[in-house]
């Protein structure tokens, strides 16, 4: 194999063509695809799940299944045709040029291998043996900022936390010094903070290296902050392509549109507008492409889009595949916009109210608190987000409002002004039924055995005590008030796409008329084009039935767009809580600062990151004092290290817990928004 010279391309794709076969018979994946990114380019790969973004990235280094093939086209890595390569010189560039990120950090690494061994592996293959291989190792583990690399190196994958799963997965592809580097989904799944030095880092290493990326992604606004052109990706097909500012800018084609309406944007909130949503699905594998392959679900499509298939127009340094591309914008909307809100009745009395609650674990012979003195009133119709980094209580605070496990004896809670027992076993059905959730992955929650019918008709039964031709009326209403359809009773799960499947998930926790419902990351593994069409329909089944929610996420956006009000939990603690707007818009706890500092914006030049040094501390033996005290950028002195802060009313509503004062927090932030734009 010959190596790459300085002036190739670090990839082209020419005219790339792959299939799936399934059922004797191929089923096109990816179409006639051409692409090229230059020497130290980062390039953006956009697009639906089932675009065939993952399937680009795997015929790039021949890791495609064993039913995959490559029925045209060529794909050269680094000068290199990668299609004429033998065994041998395809491992060697595999080896010494180009590295792939997984998105799931947990699959990629060995479960059953300690940290340590699976990178020196790495530099063994190298030639690089016994402590010169464990030096570079804990070198690699220094530069992707673990700190204590030596005891990172003696535990298993799943002793460690996502974001440090995810940054040993970076130091194993960096470990080559890759020319190409190949981002799947990097980021999926990581709280805002994580997501943020995970980025920060793969920016930095870029720029060390020299290195080409691809970064395949559906979250749009990680990709503008990221890359330098983007390609835009359907049905295995580039539809738009060019610089990434340009693109999300200014999109010239009908699908680029509509992948940026379905995100909630510039503040954009539930009772003020409905999220755009785009109609139809995706074609299916191997599907008869005549036309454009958007025609189906594009309003501006006429006769010619549905017979001929669009050329790629060069506009000037970009691509668009649309006969109408002038008219790309004036797409109109799939979801009305403006909505009429209903004018709703201000209940005297809250539907929860969370009193003192605690909860504590035992591990290895230590007290874990992991929910630390949680008080709040949740009012009916209206919805709390809960946001925090991973470890900070969420989810167990979850799981003690549905009584999956006891809290602490001495809290309380009451919904609807009546004790709830802390066991779900000990709550009466009413209580039970009016308490549902919604998870974050349907396919975990639903049996896949079992067809949408018996799923939905079982919690008819158990939760409303419907049968008969009773049952079978409220489950057609059911049905068709999470916008399914009455030919989807008969399928299972696993015959649903991911977005449906989570709109069953939707109906079964509305089958016994909730009072309140926790959703649980329910967004978070969907495409924006999925999720918006979730998220309107969570906005208007709480204004039909007035229902509650409690909104777990660590998309910040999307919480701000469903949330009445925002806790903000740091170590099993209420750092902050308020109305969702004046948390967003400050001032806040610092801690919420560096949140929402850390979010990548769309509609926004870049900003400073206030950055949170180290990883969140151990319940189990938590910082004396305020539990912030040892990452806050805007700690005062001892008072912070000796006394912990009470939660106190910052304003009317609006609580935080620091010993700042809260005009010395608004004075100090908006001196910092101030340095923010002169730096801009």
């Amino acid at each position: 194999m010959t190596e790459p010279s300085s002036t190739d391309n670090a990839l082209e794709l020419h005219h790339l063509s792959v299939a799936y076969r399934v059922g004797r018979r191929n089923r096109a994946v990816l179409r006639d695809l051409s692409l090229t990114i230059r020497p130290g380019e980062a390039y953006g790969l956009v697009g639906e799940s089932g675009c065939g973004k993952s399937t680009v990235a795997l015929s790039v280094v021949r890791y495609l299944p064993r039913n995959g093939v490559i029925t045209a086209g060529e794909i050269s890595l680094a000068g290199q045709n990668v299609m004429k390569l033998d065994s041998e010189a395809l491992r060697r560039m595999r080896a010494e040029h180009v590295s792939m990120v997984y998105q799931d950090p947990g699959k990629a690494l060995n479960p059953s291998i300690r940290i340590g061994r699976q990178l020196t592996e790495i530099f063994e293959l190298r030639g690089i043996t016994g402590q010169g291989a464990s030096d570079q190792a804990i070198a690699m583990l220094n530069r992707v900022r673990i700190s204590d690399p030596v005891r990172v190196m003696q535990r298993y994958p799943h002793q460690l936390s996502g974001g440090m799963q995810q940054r040993v997965g970076i130091a194993m592809a960096l470990a080559n010094d890759p020319t190409m580097l190949i981002l799947d989904e990097p980021t999926t799944g990581l709280d805002a903070t994580v997501e943020a030095e995970v980025l920060d880092l793969i920016a930095k290493l870029r720029q060390e290296l020299s290195a080409s990326i691809l970064f395949i992604s559906h979250n749009l606004a990680v990709v503008s902050r990221m890359c330098d052109r983007v390609g835009v990706l359907y049905a295995g097909m580039l539809v738009e392509e060019g610089p990434t500012d340009e693109v999300f800018n200014n999109p010239r084609h009908p699908y680029t549109v509509a992948l940026l309406r379905c995100l909630p944007r510039g503040g954009q909130r539930k009772d003020q507008i409905r999220l755009d949503t785009i109609p139809g699905f995706l074609p299916a594998p191997g599907a008869k492409i005549s036309g454009c392959p958007f025609a189906d679900r594009c309003a501006l499509a006429d006769s010619r889009c549905h017979n001929e298939l669009p050329p790629l127009h060069d506009l000037g340094g970009r691509l668009s595949r649309c006969h109408y591309h002038e008219k790309a914008q004036t797409l109109p909307r799939t979801t009305p916009g403006n909505i009429a809100a209903p004018v709703m009745s201000i209940a005297p009395e809250p539907v929860l109210r969370i009193e003192g609650l605690n909860k504590t674990y035992a591990s290895h012979g230590h007290a874990l608190r992991a929910v630390n003195d949680i008080s709040f009133d949740l009012m009916p119709g209206q919805t709390l987000g809960l946001v925090g980094e991973s470890g900070s209580g969420k989810t167990t605070f979850a799981r003690l409002l549905l009584g999956l496990v006891p809290a602490d004896t001495g809290g309380a809670i009451h919904l609807e002004g009546k004790p709830l027992a802390p066991r779900l076993e000990s709550r009466s059905a009413d209580q039970v039924k009016a308490m549902q959730i919604v998870f974050q992955n349907p396919d975990s929650a639903l049996n896949r055995s079992h067809s949408i019918r018996h799923i939905l008709g079982r919690a008819l039964r158990t939760l409303a005590g419907l049968k008969g031709s009773a049952q079978q009326k409220r489950l057609v209403e059911l049905v068709r008030s999470v916008r399914l359809t009455e030919r989807h009773l008969s399928v299972k799960p696993r015959q649903l796409s991911g977005g449906l499947k989570q709109r069953v998930a939707i109906a079964r926790a509305f089958a016994g008329d909730p009072r309140i419902v926790v959703c649980d990351e329910p967004t978070s593994a969907l495409d924006v084009s999925v999720q918006a069409a979730i998220l309107n329909l969570l906005a208007d089944l709480q204004t039909k039935e007035r229902v509650s929610y409690i909104f777990i996420s660590h998309d910040l956006a999307v919480v701000r767009y469903l949330s009445d009000q925002i806790a903000v939990l740091y170590l099993g603690r209420i750092m902050e809580l308020g109305p969702s707007e004046r948390v967003f818009s400050g001032p806040h706890h610092p801690y919420t600062e560096a949140l929402l500092s850390a979010v990548p914006k769309l509609d926004e030049t870049e900003q400073a990151r206030v950055r949170l040094d180290g990883e969140i501390p151990s319940a189990i033996n938590p910082p004396t004092g305020c539990v912030f005290h040892t990452r806050c950028p805007r700690k005062i002195g001892a008072v912070c290290e000796e006394r912990e802060p009470p939660l106190i009313d910052a304003e009317p509503g609006h609580k935080i817990r620091c010993h700042i004062p809260y005009e010395e927090l608004a004075r100090l932030q908006k001196k910092t928004d101030q340095t923010k734009e002169m730096t801009v």
